[in-house]
């Protein structure tokens, strides 16, 4: 049984106290609400004694997709009036349809290709809160819903860093692949099992809008957050699944830290211990392997991520592991020495991590990095 889980947010950390450090008294005084708003959440997330008790209050379907959107109008009882309901009609508010449309996208990759039943494989009802209170730069899935702020929509438009969180997909796609870890391997959010808890959403969330797309794995543009930030901002996203480190360089933001190689892996005690800014490493092992497959990547390498985090991985499990599980499963789904085999191990060696036994002169500089040696610190 599952006895802890955080909230999990998709505006990192590192990015909201560089607004505190470098925006104006509006921006810093958005960012400061946020973090606290944030950090309330996952108090109230800890104090829960049982998964089991949790889960009660969230009703499930027989099976067919059931979502409801709801109105918080702008305060924090959640999850608020309800707006849009399972076949009703689109509704004349944009973050409405967006979040009832993205849970859509999201429910039907996990049903169609992965013959999932839902978040919980239970058809689990997709309840979504949309305008969580003022100037809320966040978006989250709390355990049993998603919640999405309306980013800096009051703030003047000189001003403006954030747009709605429903507006990107991949966020929403993100943010319920967070559920999909919590019922499976229910990775512990912090280190690298953390990073790997984000890397897994970054990947669904990323398939999700590939797949709404219809886009092959070269025509993708592998970012997290896409539309997310407003044209203020030097960047144009989160993250880069392709060159993590590069979605973004602002004055107000700062310099997206993550790394791509594990010769830069960062060892802090910020974020859960990196959680946003190490998952980099694993995000990018993912789009190589994708690049090598070509096609539609949820087709080929998302089967064996899903697979992995299914059937393989466990709270506690490393890079290193997701590494080796990862090239078991394709070998498991595609055969030994096949194509997708060693499309995988390419994707791992590129970020610096060798499948285990596969080479020893690589292992050590993995497992020396794994440990933090040569590394950087975050500012």
């Amino acid at each position: 049984m599952h006895t802890h889980h955080s909230i999990f947010c998709i505006t990192p950390p590192h990015m909201l106290q560089e607004i505190v450090r470098n925006g104006s008294t509006t921006q810093r005084d958005l960012a400061l609400r946020t973090i606290v708003t944030s950090e309330q959440m996952r108090g109230q997330r800890r104090a829960l004694k049982s998964m089991a008790a949790f889960m009660a209050a969230a009703a499930v379907s027989t099976g067919n997709k059931q979502r409801t959107i709801y109105d918080a109008k702008f305060g924090s009882n959640l999850p608020g009036t309800v707006v849009r309901s399972e076949g009703g009609p689109a509704s004349a508010d944009h973050a409405v349809n967006e979040a009832y449309d993205g849970s859509g996208v999201t429910y039907d990759l996990y049903f169609d290709i992965y013959g999932r039943n839902s978040i919980d494989n239970n058809g689990l009802k997709l309840d979504s809160t949309v305008h969580y209170q003022k100037g809320y730069d966040n978006a989250f899935w709390d355990g049993k819903q998603m919640v999405y702020g309306d980013g800096d929509e009051d703030l003047p438009v000189a001003e403006r860093l954030f747009n709605r969180f429903t507006i990107a997909l991949d966020v929403i796609g993100h943010e319920l692949t967070h559920g999909v870890t919590q019922f499976e391997a229910n990775l512990a959010y912090w280190d690298q099992s953390g990073a790997l808890n984000e890397s897994l959403s970054d990947v669904f969330g990323s398939l999700v809008k590939q797949y709404q797309r219809r886009q092959t794995a070269d025509q993708a543009d592998w970012i997290i957050g896409e539309g997310l930030l407003t044209s203020n901002v030097n960047g144009f996203g989160l993250r880069s699944m392709k060159a993590p480190g590069t979605a973004y360089n602002d004055p107000v933001l700062g310099k997206d830290p993550q790394p791509a190689h594990m010769k830069d892996y960062v060892r802090t005690v910020e974020d859960n211990g990196g959680v946003h800014i190490n998952s980099g490493i694993p995000n990018r092992a993912f789009y190589v392997t994708a690049l090598e497959l070509g096609g539609y990547a949820w087709e080929k390498a998302g089967q064996i991520w899903y697979k992995t985090l299914t059937d393989k991985l466990q709270e506690r499990s490393t890079f290193q592991q997701a590494c080796d599980l990862t090239f078991e499963a394709a070998g498991e789904i595609f055969g030994t020495n096949s194509l997708e085999q060693q499309a995988v191990k390419k994707g791992w060696s590129e970020v610096g991590i060798t499948v285990a036994g596969d080479a020893p002169s690589g292992c050590l500089s993995t497992i020396l990095s794994a440990f933090g040696f040569k590394t950087r610190a975050v500012k």
